[in-house]
């Protein structure tokens, strides 16, 4: 990935206080979207579609996509390389 990429993908999670705060609570963890909530101070029904936005870009993912309760989410690889890039 070129710097100017990698500028722009740390320009998005940073646009979006909600997205700055669940990447950083995920961190180097594998947390549920409800300790997400709890840890970030947002509420749970926001989670979801952060979650979504951090998975379409490749920066999360779910480990157990199949349950419909208690899904584990971590950051990928990709999202990994970032967490230190970002402020």
């Amino acid at each position: 990935m070129d710097k100017e990429a990698e500028a722009k993908l740390i320009r998005y999670i940073e646009k979006s206080t909600y997205r700055h705060r669940v990447f950083k609570t995920i961190g180097r963890g594998v947390k549920m979207p409800k300790e997400i909530a709890d840890e970030s101070g947002i509420l749970q029904n926001h989670i979801s579609n952060v979650l979504k936005q951090l998975k379409d870009k490749e920066l999360a993912e779910c480990l157990n996509p199949n349950m419909k309760k208690g899904r584990l989410y971590r950051l990928s690889e990709k999202g990994l390389y970032f967490l230190d890039k970002v402020d």
